[in-house]
């Protein structure tokens, strides 16, 4: 029997691990000191209070799994006989992965009959739940391990995400983001527009001043870049920040028209603590990433 495995940092809640199959892998954030594990030490994320604590000046850090973490989420799995397919989050934007890879070389030697699926998605946030969904969606209808593989390494790169943040301080402390100069963009009002590009790393692509713009440019990447878009969901995501998801999709429809599939996906706390709070943007089917 095949099992799937997914992490919180693709913005997988408990409600759609349960409806496509997911074994969820909890990915850590440290608050005031302490170290907190989404949907293991709360049942439900709290956005609004979580996000307004960062407007308050909270910074919260994100530390990686260790191997002895994986082998607690795995080796159950293979000491049943079963195998794993995990989809996780970009391996370009942390080290947790080498964790990882340890924890496998020592459960592949106990456990040599086992396969194991890797599927890294090379996005986060919306990104990581729109492959994760689709390929619940496989994994449903019945497909393999090797099929879902197959179809992961095709359709990768056509998966694309692009957003902004309100407040570039969280950014800039984290380091994640090339070509980001936070204190200047808020001092001055103007906004780097970032995407996941194709080795999986957040990079500044564009820049706007203001709100509006931040959404026409945001647009524009879609416009120019979008494929068959009717076809496929479209997702948006919300830093407690419902308001301006809803200016972004409603700009969305006025330019491209109705008759898309569109999603409001909350951006789990550890991804939040990257980004902070009032952060949107879109992902889209795309013709590739950029």
């Amino acid at each position: 029997m095949l099992r799937l495995f997914a992490d919180t940092d693709c913005d997988i809640t408990p409600k759609e691990a349960e409806q496509y199959g997911f074994t969820l892998i909890s990915m850590p954030y440290v608050e005031d000191g302490n170290l907190i594990r989404p949907y293991v030490d709360w049942n439900e994320f709290d956005a609004h209070a979580f996000y307004d604590r960062l407007r308050g000046g909270q910074l919260p850090s994100t530390c990686a799994l260790s191997p002895a973490d994986y082998v607690s989420y795995f080796e159950p799995v293979f000491a049943a006989g079963d195998d794993i397919l995990y989809v996780h989050f970009s391996s370009g934007m942390s080290s947790t992965f080498n964790a990882m890879r340890l924890a496998l070389d020592e459960l592949k030697e106990k456990y040599p009959e086992r396969k194991f699926y890797d599927i890294d998605t090379l996005l986060i946030s919306i990104g990581g739940y729109a492959m994760a969904t689709e390929i619940g969606k496989l994994y449903k209808k019945g497909a393999t391990g090797e099929e879902i593989v197959a179809w992961a390494e095709k359709e990768r790169e056509h998966f694309a995400v692009y957003f902004f943040a309100e407040d570039l301080k969280f950014f800039g402390r984290s380091g994640r983001v090339s070509g980001l100069t936070a204190t200047m963009g808020n001092l001055i009002g103007i906004k780097p527009i970032i995407n996941m590009n194709s080795n999986g790393v957040m990079d500044s692509v564009d820049k706007a001043r203001g709100t509006k713009n931040c959404i026409s440019k945001v647009l524009d990447y879609v416009e120019r870049l979008g494929e068959n878009m009717k076809d496929y969901p479209v997702y948006i995501a919300s830093a407690d920040c419902d308001a301006l998801a809803e200016r972004l999709k409603q700009a969305f429809v006025e330019r491209f028209g109705e008759g898309h599939e569109i999603h409001l996906v909350t951006v789990n706390p550890t991804i939040g603590s990257h980004c902070g709070p009032d952060c949107t943007g879109v992902c889209f089917r795309a013709k590739t990433r950029e």
